[in-house]
């Protein structure tokens, strides 16, 4: 007799008891620990380098900033990514690395190959480059309003910066805060040129003097015999005396700042601007590490916010815009109360078949316990609580019970049949135990391929896969150990069993539903060639579906949030960029589904002709529409805002790339040239405007700024005695809001600006009125040796990619099109148009995960597949019982395949997962009828016909009921319609309508499948006996 694994537990029932406690008690100590999250950590290690050189265009910055910097990056090991932009006076470079490189390392590494470039690098500079680990193209977790009816916004900006911008940051799991709109205080001094020239003093002479009328260097002390004095002085100016700075003497008269400008108090940069809810005034932009509990993070603000708040005058109103944790957080309560109502279907699946109590209960305890022993597990593995974990327990709810059911009916089907009830358990189990251990065993290797997997795709659905495995574990634990013994002691032998009415009644319904089923067996494995020409067919249907199906990377998420980047014409003034963002945020404020809303203009690493919205929705409930149906009605309204175009976008939890652009998706084109670029890029937008497949087509190249050229006769210029350099800093000082001193305290430090009157920066007839000293000592006119003129040939911004210039080229999806139909299209429209090979075109970012991932489902299901036919090969020493097994998965893929195609889901990669569940399910239908025929023709001499038919007859209880159970595992995650269901359907529907066509074709092909791989096995083996003839000699 065959070892019997539950027999021990059966005999001793404390021991199985005290078990089963401490599982509980493991599970319940982890769950509430177990970390919140929308999904598992993805977050590729990312670091953000910037650097400033105020007044320098962008040809500027990127050949003299971001091209230093950049090659000493490429040098470190790791690097998957690296783009940059450099707009007028800023560079941004992203720095991507590998997912299992360690951010600190990385770090390190950044730091160094700063410090390495640092000599190449302008002298000028106001600040070495900085480095942040953060990932600008995530949405930010916290979003932060301040605005006041009556302090001037460099108060507030001061207020906000130095009291609570700083303090955030330091909070652990924050990587920055970003200040939108920024009014940091300076001192602006402001020069007339005119007075200057009267009082023959250049703006260069005025620069040297103020770069050194203030200071705050160390000056020491003295040390007495007695006393030691440390020494102060008045050395620094104040923010009201600069106008009383002494810049030179003339005449033996002092001449002042006030003699010839005026020194305000005023916002460092003039061209930002930023608005919250509608309202002048800042906001804080608060972005998580990455690796950091979004969750935890935010709790640890929140709960610092109010002792912030409670220093800050009055006057100033600081409010929460966004909290990304509210619709995390509503999404996994969803869950949670789907996963409930799972466990009360399944439950109640158990005692419609079964209709007896303790029948009942017995399967139904194998739920909860199975699930916070997977808690517990999950804990040690430092899981979180997210999205796809907690689908994955939902969807586990059907596998658990599936194994109980199997061991009670089987432990049942002996009682019925008039054996004592410890008698039934030992017996039943020790027959069942082997079928239950290889279908989890054949449903673990199922999930083999998702451990295996790398990149994005494989940290996402290695938690979901690892989550699964876990609870299979602790179910075969417990339905081989609690479930017998709890059978043993609290069945009823049939003999004292007495059934009511409505038992007889679903009795007969029942023999009556399985006689129709004998009937149909005995048909069909009559006219076997016909089903299986049938199985064929659906084999064939279902390559087919698959071939055709649209395919996309992963379903649209409504995570409550949506952002935005506003456009304007490339030669826009700061003055009209700031009407534009009021004209849109008038228009985005009246729809009744929005709660909050933040803009801003201008700002570092923005060209001046681009704004940013943030904008966060109502609870789901509380509104008509989702994030995408939102952003498709705010169109009409905001195209009707001349001179500016807003591109909307809804927030997703999967970032791919660190590159932000204005669409969802990218195509990015990379040249040698520049100018080759500028040729191509314009010609394929154009060709992808006209593509049906895609809308908000948006390009960020800016290339037609208006550019002032000033031509410089240098031979004039060497006669004057005036060098480049001299006339370069020349205008700096008067356009450049040049940076020439610092003022500091005891929370910031605060720069001095210096610049000519603001009537005259805005007209370039204020050139003529532009001098420089000569080595004579005379004022010559800029006008004297230099001309000037105006065109549409400066770029806004430069973008590079590892390296090289970059042209991306971002897109939505129309409704309806697929993000598969639209990369096919986007390759042809450039096919079309014969672009040059020396442009070097992929896509970036979600569309080139998706690309990806192309490829890797077939080889994902071919693995599951095969790692399933090589563990059932072993456990039935078989080549052919394997195939019969897995002839049960074509019925299950076109039914999911059909399904999702009726109901308009592209097949995403949750959908994939919902395939390879089916796998893993449907084959226990096989497995069940296979372990039942090998037994019947073993111990009871049938034949192959007889023992499957018995087998299909015995088990088709079973079947019904475990298939029921995961269908109706599966209803809540295809019906739901709470926070974050639109990550879940696609699964539901999959595995709904897998397991719906293969119980229906399933339970009459498989029988006809064996009989034929039966026949197939005895010719080989009658083959491999044959007598060989001999070789001639």
């Amino acid at each position: 007799m065959a070892f019997n694994i539950s027999a021990a537990f059966i005999r001793q029932p404390i021991a199985t008891s005290l078990l089963m406690v401490g599982i509980l008690f493991g599970g319940i100590v982890a769950y509430p620990r177990l970390p919140v999250a929308p999904l598992p950590e993805v977050d590729f290690p990312t670091i953000q380098v910037s650097a400033s050189l105020p007044g320098a265009d962008p040809e500027t910055m990127a050949a003299s900033v971001a091209q230093p910097l950049e090659t000493q990056f490429s040098q470190i090991p790791s690097v998957t990514q690296m783009t940059s932009t450099s707009t007028l006076g800023s560079t941004t470079i992203i720095i991507q690395f590998d997912l299992d490189r360690a951010i600190d390392g990385a770090a390190n590494d950044v730091q160094a190959a700063i410090n390495s470039a640092s000599g190449q690098l302008p002298k000028d500079l106001p600040g070495p480059p900085t480095y942040r680990k953060v990932n600008p193209a995530n949405s930010p977790i916290l979003l932060l309003g301040a605005t006041s009816a009556t302090m001037p916004l460099t108060e507030l900006d001061d207020e906000i910066e130095t009291k609570l911008a700083q303090q955030i940051s330091q909070i652990s799991g924050v990587a920055q805060v970003t200040v939108g709109g920024q009014q940091k205080p300076a001192v602006r001094i402001q020069l007339d040129p005119a007075k200057l020239v009267a009082k023959s003093f250049s703006l260069e002479d005025a620069r040297a003097a103020l770069s050194v009328a203030t200071a705050n260097g160390p000056k020491g002390a003295v040390n007495g015999p007695a006393q030691s004095y440390t020494i102060y002085t008045n050395d620094q100016v104040d923010v009201g005396a600069w106008n009383d700075v002494i810049l030179s003497y003339r005449d033996n008269s002092p001449l002042r700042v006030r003699d010839v400008g005026q020194a305000v108090s005023a916002a460092q940069d003039s061209t930002q601007a930023a608005w919250a809810d509608g309202k002048r005034g800042v906001f804080l932009i608060i972005f998580q590490q990455p690796g950091a509990n979004v969750i935890t993070t935010v709790d640890k603000i929140m709960a610092t916010l109010p002792g912030l708040k409670a220093t800050l005058p009055p006057s100033l109103q600081v409010f929460i815009l966004s909290d990304r944790t509210q619709t995390i957080r509503a999404s996994v309560k969803d869950v949670q109360y789907t996963l409930l109502i799972t466990i009360i279907l399944v439950v109640t699946v158990i005692f419609v078949f079964l209709r007896n109590f303790w029948a009942t209960i017995i399967p139904g305890i194998t739920v909860p316990l199975a699930l916070l022993g997977a808690c517990a597990l999950m804990w040690s593995a430092t899981y979180s609580l997210d999205n796809l974990s907690l689908m994955a327990l939902t969807i586990s709810v059907g596998f658990v019970v599936d194994d109980a059911i199997v061991m009670l009916e089987n432990i049942m089907r002996y009682i019925e049949e008039g054996m004592e009830p410890y008698a039934a358990a030992i017996k039943g189990s020790g027959e069942i135990a082997f079928t239950i251990i290889s279908i989890s065993i054949s449903l673990i290797a199922v999930l083999i391929p998702l451990f295996l997997m790398g990149g994005i795709i494989g940290r996402l659905f290695q938690e979901f896969a690892g989550t699964l495995a876990m609870t299979i574990v602790m179910s075969v634990v417990v339905s081989l150990t609690l479930t017998p013994m709890l059978a043993s002691r609290y069945l009823k032998s049939a003999t004292s069993t007495t059934h009511g009415r409505l038992y007889r009644w679903s009795e007969q319904g029942f023999d009556h539903l399985l006689k129709a089923y004998e009937r149909g067996l005995d048909i069909v494995l009559r006219f076997r060639l016909v089903t299986l020409m049938l199985f064929l067919g659906t084999f064939g249907l279902t390559i087919y579906l698959f071939v055709i199906i649209p395919k996309g990377f992963f379903p649209q998420q409504d995570t409550g949030m949506i952002s935005g980047i506003a456009e304007a014409g490339e030669d826009v003034s700061a003055a009209t960029m700031m009407q534009h963002m009021e004209a849109l945020g008038t228009i985005i404020a009246k729809d009744p589904a929005i709660a909050h809303f933040a803009m801003s203009s201008g700002g570092t690493g923005n060209a001046g002709n681009i704004g940013r919205f943030y904008i966060t929705l109502k609870p789901r409930a509380d509104r008509d529409a989702s994030a995408d149906q939102i952003v498709a009605r705010l169109a009409p309204g905001l195209a009707t805002v001349p001179g500016a175009r807003l591109f909307l976008q809804a927030a997703q939890d999967v970032t791919v790339g660190g590159r932000t652009s204005r669409t969802q998706y990218q195509y990015t084109l990379q040249a040698p040239s520049l100018t080759e670029l500028n040729v191509w890029a314009p010609k394929l937008l154009a060709r992808m405007q006209t593509l049906p497949e895609l809308r908000d087509v948006a390009s960020d190249q800016q290339i037609s700024g208006t550019a002032l050229t000033l031509t410089v006769n240098r031979d004039q210029a060497s006669r004057f005695g005036l060098t480049p350099q001299l006339i370069d800093d020349t205008l700096y000082d008067a356009f450049g809001q040049r940076q020439i001193a610092q003022y500091f305290t005891q929370v910031s430090t605060y720069e001095v600006i210096m610049e000519i009157l603001p009537t005259l920066r805005g007209d370039v007839a204020t050139l003529d009125k532009i001098f420089l000293r000569s080595t004579t000592g005379a004022e010559v006119p800029l006008a004297a040796f230099a001309h000037w003129s105006t065109g549409p040939v400066q770029p806004l911004s430069i973008n590079h990619q590892s390296q090289f210039p970059a042209v991306t080229l971002s897109f939505n999806l129309t409704p309806g099109s697929s993000l598969g139909a639209a990369t096919d299209a986007i390759v042809a429209a450039q096919a079309g148009i014969k672009m040059p090979t020396t442009i070097v075109t992929s896509f970036q970012g979600t569309a080139q995960a998706f690309q990806q991932s192309l490829s890797t489902i077939p080889v994902l299901i071919l693995g599951a597949l095969v790692v399933v036919y090589l563990i059932l090969g072993i456990l039935y020493e078989s080549y052919v019982h394997p195939l019969t097994i897995l002839s049960t998965l074509p019925a299950a893929g076109a039914g999911a395949l059909i399904i999702l195609m009726v109901f308009g889901f592209d097949f995403s990669m949750i959908a994939l997962i919902g395939i390879i569940l089916l796998i893993g399910i449907v084959k226990k239908n096989g497995i069940l009828l296979v372990d039942f025929a090998i037994t019947a023709e073993r111990d009871d001499h049938l034949s192959p016909h007889d023992a499957i038919r018995r087998a299909a007859l015995l088990r088709f209880r079973p079947i019904i009921m475990t298939t029921m159970a995961a269908l109706l595992g599966a209803i809540p995650l295809m019906l739901g319609h709470g926070t974050g269901s639109e990550l879940r359907q696609p699964l539901g529907y999959a595995m709904v309508g897998g397991l719906i066509v293969s119980q229906a074709l399933t339970l009459f092909t498989t029988p006809v499948i064996y009989l034929y791989l039966d026949q197939f096995e005895t010719w080989a083996t009658h083959w491999r006996k044959q007598p060989k003839s001999p070789i001639p000699q």
